[in-house]
């Protein structure tokens, strides 16, 4: 299995360990200390030893930062995770809080006194993190102090996990799409327009995009944690242990790249504020540590020069999206068919619904891993957004309930990422017209025409309007950015109410609107969705670009209120299930041929 069950962290050392904190606090004279979900990298996610956040609170989601004061503490979260949130921490030691963390100002400027001092480690904040705290605390004199070291490694000690290892592995051009020269002259060439002579580079789906590498040193995402500098004239460097490449990769990498041990990294930093370079560092995802020793006159600031490429996909990627999601399909139409055989027999637990998903997925012999663990919710669990299942939590699957998979694999050809809501025996009224309202939520997204510029929080309210309508939301954005055989979550392009980018054509993105019915059910409907090229519309002046559905696996039809669609929403579910069958049904057997057959008529 890629996922395990046991119960990784919980309130039980919370207190004490902040205890010991404190004591560390006191003799370091500190007033307060920031702990981060974030590594020196800066992604989404981090390797174990990399868990701090986890570990000193118990909170083991994705995003988050905890304030530790001499007297209180704060632990704040979005809003994926309200309910495990306050299941994990101690709630006696941390007030949970669902304050955006830009303002996290707000609630220092309260607990502490004028000209107190807050430790932070500089690896684990970005230099535009660490700069709007600055100015918001400016008023009262507040003091960030950068550690050289952080204290929760020392209060971790021997038990902390080892930094990951892992070998490196060329991602070949056939599915790749454009060889690593041509990415890096793009990327010189856009230094040299802009007057810089390198550019550093932190985070590590774009130091694998850029050179064609993957690798597993974290936990479901195909990446490699390194450090890259790319100069706007000769070799770029790769910051890793050499070993780590055999021969292959490393012929691979060699016409590129020069290899470097990542404790290189801090002479060449200096190397290059003594010469006067001018170098890009992305504020919003370099550490602070790069700001603190490049100084102010060396840095030139701008977006990691390969976020934007990353996000739009070539037509080898595009392509690989297209077969791995086929391949996904096959897998779960065939779980989907065996839920239904077993969900309403008493014996079936979320765990094994985990397991028998992986199973069919693994039998397709491509799959690499998955891209996130399963979020495998019945009944009241369905409700928690980003609920993982341990073997303390695990529930039966129980009649006339409803059941939500989120899932995704990791092929070598793309990314998956799917949410299907199951009704398990006969679904209540209020159940259908929920599940319904998310339908149609889908659905406008699915078929939003829209014009070169539209962002994100443009059509976010799509999603929305159709919940909207019967007084309810969700908390959690539209859709995210998808990698390709990379993060299930990439940037910068989203839909949510923070979507700033302008979607382009060849953008991968979620469409997964959601309803959350607090101790009752959860419903996601979520699909994979395409930017298409723009195109006229009839007599139309401006060319629309699209969104093309690329996830294949039924939508439930028993939970659909029909009454609820407009002939055109109809005519979407009915195209796209038509589309379904068409595209599965050869490669299935009888048995779950039959039943995608009646899982995919008209409704």
């Amino acid at each position: 299995m890629f996922q395990t069950f046991q119960t990784q962290s919980g309130p039980d050392h919370v207190a004490e360990r902040t205890k010991a904190l404190r004591a560390l606090m006191t003799k370091a004279k500190l007033d307060a200390v920031l702990v981060p979900r974030a590594d020196c990298h800066q992604g989404e996610y981090v390797p174990a030893c990399a868990e701090r956040l986890q570990w000193l609170t118990g909170f083991s989601g994705s995003a988050g930062l905890a304030v530790v004061t001499k007297k209180s503490a704060l632990l704040l979260i979005d809003g994926r995770y309200t309910v495990q949130a306050k299941a994990e921490t101690d709630t006696d030691v941390f007030e949970v809080s669902l304050l955006p963390r830009a303002r996290v100002s707000e609630w220092l400027l309260g607990a502490l006194s004028k000209n107190q001092t807050i430790g932070f480690d500089p690896w684990n904040h970005t230099a535009g993190e660490i700069a709007r705290l600055k100015a918001a605390l400016a008023p009262k004199k507040i003091k960030l102090k950068p550690l050289p070291k952080n204290p929760i490694d020392t209060l971790w000690g021997k038990a902390r996990p080892k930094a990951p290892a892992n070998p490196v592995i060329a991602q070949p051009l056939t599915l790749a799409g454009r060889a690593a020269s041509d990415k890096l002259a793009d990327i010189q060439a856009r230094l040299k327009t802009d007057g810089q002579h390198a550019a550093i580079l932190t985070l590590p789906d774009s130091i694998c995009w850029l050179f064609n590498i993957r690798g597993s040193d974290v936990a479901h995402n195909p990446v490699v944690l390194a450090f890259a500098v790319v100069p706007a004239t000769g070799k770029a460097e790769l910051y890793i242990d050499p070993q780590r490449l055999d021969a292959e990769t490393r012929a691979h990498v060699a016409p590129v790249a020069k290899l470097l041990p990542p404790k290189a990294m801090a002479e060449r930093i200096a190397a290059l504020k003594a010469q006067g370079k001018k170098v890009r560092l992305d504020p919003e995802t370099a550490s602070f540590w790069f700001e603190m020793k490049l100084g102010a006159a060396a840095i030139s600031r701008g977006q990691d020069p390969c976020i934007l490429p990353k996000a739009i996909k070539s037509e080898a990627e595009i392509a690989g999206t297209r077969a791995a999601h086929i391949r996904d399909g096959y897998a779960m139409a065939r779980f989907l068919a065996w839920l239904d055989d077993n969900a309403t027999s008493g014996t079936l637990d979320e765990i094994t619904a985990v397991r028998q998903l992986e199973a069919f997925r693994r039998e397709t012999n491509m799959l690499r891993e998955i891209s996130f663990p399963t979020i495998s919710g019945s009944g009241p669990n369905g409700a928690i957004v980003h609920y993982r299942v341990t073997d303390a939590t695990n529930r039966k699957v129980e009649p006339n309930e409803l059941f939500l998979i989120d899932s995704g694999a990791q092929y070598q050809d793309g990314t998956t990422d799917i949410t299907r809501t199951v009704a398990i025996g006969v679904p209540t009224d209020d159940m259908k017209r929920h599940f319904t309202a998310v339908l149609k939520g889908n659905i406008a997204i699915s078929t939003a025409r829209f014009p070169k510029g539209t962002r994100g929080i443009d059509l976010d309210p799509f999603a929305r309007r159709a919940l909207w309508a019967i007084g309810e939301d969700f908390d959690h954005g539209t859709g995210h950015g998808i990698g390709s055989y990379l993060s299930v979550h990439e940037g910068p392009q989203s839909i949510s109410r923070a979507g700033m980018v302008a979607l382009q054509p060849g953008m991968l993105i979620s469409n997964e609107p959601g309803f959350y019915k607090v101790g009752a059910y959860g419903i996601r409907i979520e699909n994979v969705v395409l930017v298409t090229q723009p195109e006229q519309i009839g007599e139309g002046e401006r060319p629309m670009m699209g969104l093309e559905t690329i996830t294949l696996a039924p939508i439930d039809r028993r939970l659909i209120d029909v009454d609820m669609l407009d002939k055109n929403e109809r005519d979407w579910i009915n195209a796209y299930h038509r589309r379904v069958f068409e595209t599965l049904a050869n490669g299935l057997d009888r048995a779950t041929r039959d039943w995608l057959e009646q899982a995919t008529l008209p409704i």
